[in-house]
């Protein structure tokens, strides 16, 4: 699947990362400190968006009481405490090894704060495999369009020679603005059901990208 192109920009959480239930439990943490329902995670995969603080929106925290700004101050907080608690997906370190014996050019584009991001590939032992790190300078994950189309310019590499692997309907629309193919994995944060509206492959397991 991944022979053709010259370039895979993966997203990470949620992608390589297993982090999703890791973020229902502290999302649930922080609705049971303030009195709400929690939700399932199901729900969370029906309701999670970009910018994540319209997600926020739908689970039942409000900004009238509490600005946006304190909520993810306070999941950062949670989540860094624990994230290291996290594994790879399975076969996430076998295609990263497989895209270099192939000679294929790879970079980290993710909405986690750049520092974070490149401590947890340090952790895992993933960062010589990559040629660009880029995540954001905040905790607030308004998204990385922005981030997307810069990284595919700095890269040289033109539309059909690279593709965005990511788990949610924000990595698809992060690809087609930077001009990059795009392929899902249903394994992270968001539905199936709703990866599959984007109309690109939706693979089950990472193992398929290392199909021919």
């Amino acid at each position: 699947m991944l022979q053709e192109y010259r370039h895979v920009i993966w997203d990470w959480n949620g992608t390589l990362l297993d982090d999703a239930r890791l973020c229902v439990e502290i999302v649930n943490e922080m609705l049971c400190a303030r009195g709400k329902e929690t939700i399932t995670h199901e729900r969370y995969m029906e309701e999670l968006v970009f910018p994540v603080k319209h997600f926020y929106e739908r689970v039942g925290f409000g900004f009238s009481v509490e600005p946006f700004e304190s909520l993810a101050h306070d999941y950062i907080g949670r989540y860094e405490q624990r994230c290291r608690e996290c594994a790879l997906h399975d076969h996430a370190m076998d295609v990263v090894r497989y895209c270099k014996e192939l000679g294929i050019e790879q970079s980290v584009l993710s909405a986690y704060h750049q520092e974070r991001l490149e401590g947890m590939l340090d952790f895992f032992g993933l960062r010589p495999f990559f040629a660009r790190v880029v995540g954001l300078d905040d905790h607030h994950a308004h998204g990385k369009t922005e981030q997307g189309i810069r990284l595919m310019a700095e890269s040289g590499f033109q539309p059909g020679q690279a593709v965005l692997i990511g788990d949610t309907i924000h990595d698809y629309e992060v690809a087609q603005k930077a001009g990059a193919d795009c392929v899902l994995f249903a394994g992270g944060h968001c539905l199936e059901s709703r990866l599959q509206s984007c109309g690109v492959p939706v693979l089950s397991s990472l193992e398929q990208l290392m199909e021919t």
